[in-house]
């Protein structure tokens, strides 16, 4: 996240170099999108230049970048603003923030489980209508779902 206006201690990953464009281009997002982020709050200060556009770092661009990890994790927004408001207000967060990202961890292991299970689903079919007489249906196809019903 940036520096705010007058901070003179500026290393070459704060310095605001990018447009709006720029960092839309960098990021995959949208103009919009970079507007709406720093409205919510979940991008704490973006540079501007001398006519007041924004201006946008490469630690504004890192940050994005996690940001879009968090998305596919299926973070929720308010979650994604929380951390960012954990990440401003300091060291002492940390531990709220080590949680958050432990919690996360397990949730996306979990999805990938699920996808594991996914996938074996798709592999039977794929076998099964390549003529494979072989294959071996997975138990998840045997199970019975809310109704009762065999799959």
């Amino acid at each position: 996240m940036g520096l705010p206006a007058g901070h003179t201690d500026i290393s070459a990953s704060d310095r605001p170099q990018y447009s709006i464009g720029d960092a839309a281009e960098r990021s995959g997002l949208s103009r919009d999108t970079l507007r709406w982020y720093e409205r919510i709050g979940l991008m704490d200060y973006v540079g501007r230049d001398h006519t007041g556009k924004r201006r946008f770092s490469n630690r504004d661009l890192e940050w994005l970048a996690l940001i879009g990890r968090l998305r596919t994790t299926g973070m929720s927004v308010a979650d994604m603003v929380r951390y960012a408001e954990l990440v401003r207000s300091g060291a002492e967060t940390m531990p709220e923030r080590l949680q958050m990202f432990r919690d996360t961890r397990a949730e996306v292991l979990a999805q990938i489980e699920e996808l594991r299970k996914t996938v074996e689903v798709l592999d039977y079919k794929i076998a099964l209508y390549s003529g494979d007489a072989t294959a071996v249906r997975p138990a998840l196809l045997i199970a019975h779902d809310s109704k009762g019903i065999q799959q």
